[in-house]
């Protein structure tokens, strides 16, 4: 009985369809055994940290990545197998079985290499590496120095590679004709399949491709991250992404003089304000659709479709000039919450997403601040639970958490796209806010103003389709539950002593052609209320306010008295003339500050425009303006990239 059910086994192993299978099988099973190696190699980084719950998670997530990187390693091969043809010919097989052992070798040596190299960086090697070794004269003798340091690392890499190629498959002769093609055919589309779903990290619509940044989602601090990930991912996903090259502006110590990354409160800041603070990024909740920013719009009869928000607007502190730094839903949580704008590419998905980075949560809880992250959707879903969890958020909550309560209707609730409608979620943020040990800093990421433009069925008819888009019927939903958030959270016993600010997470559809320009797309709301404050009251018309503006200002409202890195300013103590915004589109950098927007293309000024005199952009100046004027704009936004770039490359976004 045991022989003819090994004998079956063989015969269908020896399948092309089972061969292929057996055969990724064994990649994937090396990838995972060098994991084991790496960890064992290296527990001292992890010693003491590690239970057995976080090796299971760290398993569990790197099983993520190697089934990804098993597609991009073996692709090549994986196609040229499965291609009918020559499977009698003997070289042909020959050829097959040395491209895969060579593919998955070199996988496997990347891996054995960081296993050591990770001892001096922290963090998994990415496509930087031979710009970070190009003036290095000795780079042969260092490598050829640690080869004899770790003898084991080499036998073992051997021993691996050998397995690889005794315990291949190689398919079995099979009969020709129409059958053999059909075979063929059908595997090779459920390889494609098998590679999407595992590039892209899952099956379901809320799963973007898996990047570096994803591997927090399954660790407590930012160094074990390097547990989770391999190295192929890493430089596969890394390559072709921007690489944060300082450029020579000018002299180092002049660019760190005119824009400083580390801030250092002034030691005559009164005591600590130990306030709460709730942080709301509201998606694609543009500015512009807000009534009361936008009075001049048309003939001022523009009401906009958000009464709630100008209702709060009436007792809060806002800025009239206030602006995204970023485009997309991944570029708002750094923004907002680490004072971190996109620049090139969303710093989720660079390789610098690994770098020890600050934020509200973690200079918060220097203070011994509770700190929670609140997301509706799936959990995982965007890398915000990554995110959050790498910046020093103590706790995420997504719908996992939200399904689990017993005041709400669970998955009943979802919006079959996204997440949780808004209403409910922001209702049970309040709940879950009222659990928190305070003081406390929490975020929520709301989801409902998002495509498909849909609303909860009880909804339909009161808030019916706009003639001009879709969205702005979700955004009237939207501003209902922020009314009816701020009601609850009213009646809490924390309410009195919190500072609640609220923003976007980007721009979406401009309502008119006034905010529809280069720098009105970016339009973003940024208000801070607090309760029991009369001070934080009104519209600054004279302030240029930005995402990356909202850590600083909290931590100067609070009276934080610690060093803290961020690309924005304090806006409650900076001069109106010395504010400004940044964003990057499309390849060109704009700054905007004291009635003047300027685009950079990174070697020189592209255009200048006056904004108090030409809202919509039309007389570019850059030939005629007076070059003093702009030239010390010029200079201020190179030492602006100049830093930025210096900070991402040499891990500097935190005091030392």
């Amino acid at each position: 009985m045991i022989r003819k059910i090994l004998t079956t086994l063989n015969s269908v192993i020896h399948t092309r369809t089972g061969a292929l299978v057996w055969n990724m099988f064994l990649a994937l099973l090396i990838l995972t055994l060098s994991r084991v190696v790496f960890l064992v190699w290296n527990w001292n980084r992890y010693d003491g940290y590690v239970d057995i719950d976080l090796l299971v998670s760290i398993f569990r997530g790197g099983l993520r990545f190697d089934l990804a990187t098993l597609f991009y390693v073996n692709a090549l091969w994986a196609v040229v197998f499965i291609i009918p043809i020559c499977y009698k010919v003997k070289v042909y097989n020959r050829i097959l079985q040395i491209l895969y052992v060579l593919s998955n070798g070199v996988a496997l040596l990347a891996n054995m290499c960081d296993t050591v190299y990770v001892s001096f960086t922290g963090r998994r090697t990415t496509a930087t590496l031979l710009d970070e070794f190009s003036h290095e004269d000795n780079i042969g003798t260092v490598i050829g120095n640690e080869l004899l340091r770790s003898w084991l690392l080499v036998i073992l890499f051997a021993v691996m590679v050998w397995v690889m190629w005794r315990l291949y498959v190689r398919p079995s002769a099979e009969a020709g004709g129409w059958r053999r093609w059909m075979v063929g055919l059908v595997t090779l589309v459920l390889l494609v399949l098998c590679a999407i779903g595992s590039i892209r990290g899952g099956i379901d619509r809320t799963t973007r491709p898996i990047t570096l940044s994803n591997a927090n989602e399954y660790v407590n601090r930012p160094i074990e991250a390097a547990a989770v990930l391999n190295t192929p991912f890493s430089i596969i996903r890394s390559i072709g992404k921007p690489v944060f090259t300082p450029p020579d502006y000018m002299p180092a110590e002049e660019a760190a003089r005119l824009f400083p990354v580390i801030h250092h409160p002034s030691d005559s800041i009164g005591d600590f304000r130990p306030m709460n603070v709730v942080v709301l990024i509201v998606e694609s909740f543009s500015r512009g659709y807000i009534g009361s920013l936008n009075r001049e719009i048309a003939d001022s009869t523009y009401l906009g479709y958000t009464p709630h928000v100008d209702s709060l607007i009436e007792r809060s502190l806002t800025y009239r000039y206030s602006y995204a730094n970023g485009m997309k839903s991944i570029d708002g949580m750094p923004s907002v919450l680490s004072s971190i704008p996109m620049m090139q590419e969303p710093f989720f998905l660079t390789p610098a997403a690994l770098n020890d980075v600050g934020s509200l949560a973690s200079y918060l809880g220097e203070k011994g601040y509770d700190s929670a992250f609140f997301h509706g959707a799936p959990n995982g879903s965007m890398g915000f639970e990554a995110f959050a969890r790498h910046v020093g958020f103590r706790r995420y909550v997504g719908m996992d958490e939200y399904c689990k309560s017993p005041l709400h209707n669970g998955k009943d609730d979802f919006d079959g796209s996204w997440a949780i409608w808004d209403e409910p979620f922001l209702q049970f943020y309040v709940e879950e806010l009222g659990k928190m040990s305070q003081p406390f800093v929490a975020g929520v990421f709301t989801a409902s103003s998002h495509h498909p433009f849909r609303l909860p069925k009880e909804y339909v008819d009161s808030f019916p389709e706009d003639p001009v888009h879709p969205l702005f019927k979700c955004i009237r939903y939207t501003d209902m539950a922020l009314g009816k958030f701020f009601d609850t959270a009213s009646r809490q016993p924390w309410f009195d002593n919190t500072l609640f600010v609220l923003t976007s997470d980007h721009s979406m559809y401009p309502p008119a052609p006034e905010l529809a320009t280069d720098l009105e797309i970016y339009a973003s709301p940024i208000i801070f209320y607090a309760p029991c404050d009369s001070t934080l009251r009104g519209i600054d018309y004279d302030r240029v306010a930005q995402q990356t503006d909202i850590m600083p200002t909290v931590l100067g409202y609070l009276n934080y008295d610690r060093p803290y890195a961020a690309f924005g300013i304090d806006l409650l103590n900076t001069p109106a003339r010395d504010t400004w915004a940044f964003s990057y589109n499309n390849g060109m950098y704009q700054y905007t500050r004291d009635g003047i927007f300027m685009q950079f293309d990174g070697k020189q000024v592209r255009a200048v425009y006056d904004i108090t005199t030409d809202r919509m952009l039309r007389n570019n100046l850059v030939d005629s303006i007076d070059r003093t004027r702009v030239g010390d704009m010029e200079r201020d936004l190179k030492a602006f990239i100049q830093q930025y770039c210096t900070a991402m490359s040499g891990n500097a976004l935190v005091p030392d």
